[in-house]
């Protein structure tokens, strides 16, 4: 049996990794938070550690309010960066393998084409930045790591876009939303499947990867998915960016390049409107 520690136990992946695992008993998953395990907390962390005997840590763990960011710069360094740190500093202390969890706004949005994982990664905002620093701390920490940059997350589980859609769709006659930022919509459940299978096949080709849905989507196309899909007559109004105005930039084009993960591990990923259709109807939202 294979034991899983999962950080932000109470976050949107954290809740899709419970679903797909509460009845496998191969897996002994032990979920934590803030609450329960501050991951900022060096000594925490390894006194943790030693009373557990874990073969996996997934880092689920962040700060992910990207315009709060801008004023918390400390908060969100402790979390994103000396979390992650700590982690990959205990878990090769223990003999643990890291996956960590990381974005798609460690880019700048300037490349047209799509992002690989060796392009250059030049964050806009706090949480981007962070969330890089982690990724670098990890790499020079621990061998035995899997970064996966996603984009766009959402579920049926906890607070983002598709919630927030729905909520306002019951609530308003019209929307705007911004048209100028690209990327792709990527559910939760999805990314859980993958981390599990690399777990499940005991992967040993560590390193960095990049993994969303399949396609292109702005945010404005997927608000109209959402309605659409749901089946709420709402008027949608596409808007640039310069007219919602936020405290963190945004990269313009986030579309990520899955090559390198769909090959070296033989993936087949869903069309993001396929699975946003399936995450809507399967639990009737």
């Amino acid at each position: 049996m294979k034991k899983i520690l999962v950080t932000g136990g109470q976050g949107q992946l954290a809740n899709c990794i419970n679903d797909i695992t509460k009845n496998n008993n191969e897996l002994h998953v032990v979920y934590v938070d803030i609450d329960t395990l501050d991951i900022t907390d060096k000594n925490a962390v390894t006194s943790y550690f030693k009373q557990n005997n874990f073969n996996y840590c997934i880092n689920c763990a962040a700060y992910t309010a990207v315009d709060n960011a801008e004023s918390n710069h400390e908060l969100a360094e402790q979390v994103n960066y000396v979390g992650a740190q700590n982690l990959a500093y205990t878990c090769k202390d223990y003999n643990v393998t890291l996956i960590h969890i990381s974005t798609d706004f460690v880019f700048d949005g300037k490349q047209t084409k799509f992002y690989t994982e060796e392009d250059l990664a030049q964050p806009l905002s706090v949480y981007g930045n962070t969330k890089l620093e982690g990724e670098r701390a990890i790499a020079n920490i621990l061998n035995e790591h899997f970064i996966i940059r996603t984009s766009w997350l959402y579920s049926e589980h906890g607070n983002n876009f598709l919630k927030t859609m729905l909520r306002l769709g019951s609530e308003r006659d019209e929307l705007s939303v911004v048209v100028d930022q690209i990327g792709t919509p990527t559910y939760a459940g999805d990314l859980a499947n993958v981390i599990l299978d690399l777990i499940q096949k005991n992967a040993t080709s560590y390193g960095l990867y990049h993994y969303s849905n399949e396609g292109v989507a702005s945010w404005y196309d997927f608000a109209v998915a959402i309605f659409e899909i749901a089946n709420i007559k709402i008027k949608v109004a596409p808007i640039k960016t310069e007219a919602y105005p936020t405290p963190a930039k945004r990269p313009s084009n986030s579309i990520m390049d899955k090559t390198k993960i769909k090959e070296t591990f033989n993936l087949t990923i869903p069309y993001w409107r396929k699975s946003l259709e399936n995450c809507i109807k399967t639990n009737k939202l």
